[in-house]
């Protein structure tokens, strides 16, 4: 662990460990919930409220080493989501999930952990994909683990001109099985299909989202949705605010079985349903100026 990750008191409740490869993990336990953070990417990797199974879906098989992505969780996607918008940006999703986030503060309240944390510009200074993207900046994400997982990034223009950027928060769900999920909550609303030769005019949803095959969806539309995983027997609705577009993610075999950090047979038991700013929702932040896309993820039997 580097000093820098350890510059605030931590409550009782939470624990700062050496992950795997010596990644620093943030790791809490109170009666109203427990959870995970890596401080590379503040990446989520756990969450559940007590008494429910796990609600945050992390591979077995993803890479947990420095400076390579963690398959799972919540990445957090900036400055740019996928490939970016003329498809030729690299890493994948941008390099913030790349870089080590200094701790600001964390404190525990009747047992909801709120966990605050940010990046600049500096910090990512030498991480792959840095040098196509620079914009003097500063990330602030706040997490609070209860309940209820609410997020929210806030990203600030620190420098003296404009910049476009796109952001996402990649969750990934648990699920029983893909087969007996829906999503329900984007009926209505126009996406673009981005699998494999798929239409290039926006779709309209009509009733739930069902999964027969790969599915890789940028819905135009920021109204809750929710996961009914049949299967668990429960629903996980995502709320969010700040965001023009929601996205949904499932890889189905083939594309599960040509991912190294990927099991072949994972695609069963997640789903992707993420808020996100992308493509041309992306946002122009003037000098001084900031912007926030937060999440909230709660939930029910009530399937």
């Amino acid at each position: 662990m580097t000093e820098k990750s350890i510059i605030v008191d931590l409550p009782d409740s939470v624990e700062l460990v050496d992950g795997p490869s010596g990644l620093s993990l943030l790791r809490l336990s109170t009666p109203v919930a427990t959870g995970e953070l890596y401080l590379q990417g503040a990446h989520i990797s756990a969450w559940a409220p007590a008494g429910e199974a796990e609600v945050i879906w992390m591979s077995k098989a993803s890479m947990l080493a420095p400076a390579q992505p963690l398959r799972g969780g919540v990445p957090i996607c900036f400055p740019w989501f996928g490939p970016g918008r003329d498809s030729s940006m690299s890493p994948v999703h941008g390099y913030a999930r790349l870089a080590d986030w200094p701790l600001a503060s964390a404190e525990d309240v009747d047992g909801t952990v709120t966990l605050v944390l940010r990046l600049t510009d500096a910090d990512v200074a030498g991480l792959p994909g840095a040098e196509k993207w620079q914009h003097p900046f500063e990330l602030t994400y706040r997490v609070s683990f209860g309940l209820e997982l609410a997020v929210a990034l806030t990203v600030r223009n620190t420098g003296t001109e404009e910049f476009v950027f796109e952001e996402a928060l990649h969750t990934y769900i648990a699920i029983g099985d893909i087969h007996r999920v829906r999503i329900e909550g984007l009926g209505g609303s126009q996406y673009l299909d981005r699998a494999p030769d798929a239409p290039t005019e926006r779709v309209t949803q009509i009733g739930s989202v069902t999964f027969t095959g790969e599915t890789d969806r940028l819905y135009y539309s920021a109204s809750p949705a929710s996961v009914i995983d049949i299967a668990g027997g429960r629903r996980i609705t995502v709320a969010s605010d700040g965001s023009a577009n929601t996205v949904v993610w499932n890889p189905w075999i083939t594309k599960a079985a040509a991912m190294a950090d990927y099991g072949a047979e994972e695609w069963r038991e997640m789903v992707c349903l993420e808020a996100a700013n992308a493509l041309e929702s992306a946002v122009t932040l003037n000098p001084g100026a900031e912007h926030t896309m937060s999440a909230q993820y709660a939930v029910d039997h009530s399937i």
